[in-house]
């Protein structure tokens, strides 16, 4: 798990700070997703993934996190963001942006692999 953790150091960050810039294509403000993603993203138990979904919840301006149930598992976890709860609304938005994300992320490996290329 920790070298999970280490693996995935500069990848989640660089995951949170590409959904403030993609937060626009989900109708959310980049400004607000960069403050979230600062404020809340090492509140979270996993030393990552906090940070993407801080990013996300101030993207979408929904609260995520706090009581979470898994089936028949409950986790108390650090409430992430500022917005309502999100609804069924925002799903449509957390997906364009989840692939927004992507592409992009995507589209940034492929242009750092082109200019290797070119040395």
């Amino acid at each position: 798990a920790r070298l999970d953790d280490v693996a995935n150091l500069a990848p989640a960050r660089i995951t949170g700070l590409l959904t403030a810039v993609c937060a626009p294509v989900a109708g959310g403000s980049a400004r607000r997703s960069a403050r979230m993603l600062r404020r809340d993203g090492h509140r979270h138990p996993s030393p990552n993934s906090g940070r993407c979904e801080a990013a996300f919840a101030g993207a979408l301006d929904v609260t995520l996190g706090g009581v979470n149930v898994y089936g028949d598992r409950v986790e108390h976890r650090p409430e992430m963001g500022d917005g309502p709860k999100p609804s069924v609304q925002d799903i449509r938005r957390a997906v364009r942006l989840a692939r927004a994300v992507g592409f992009t992320a995507a589209g940034l490996a492929v242009l750092a692999r082109l200019l290797r290329r070119r040395r």
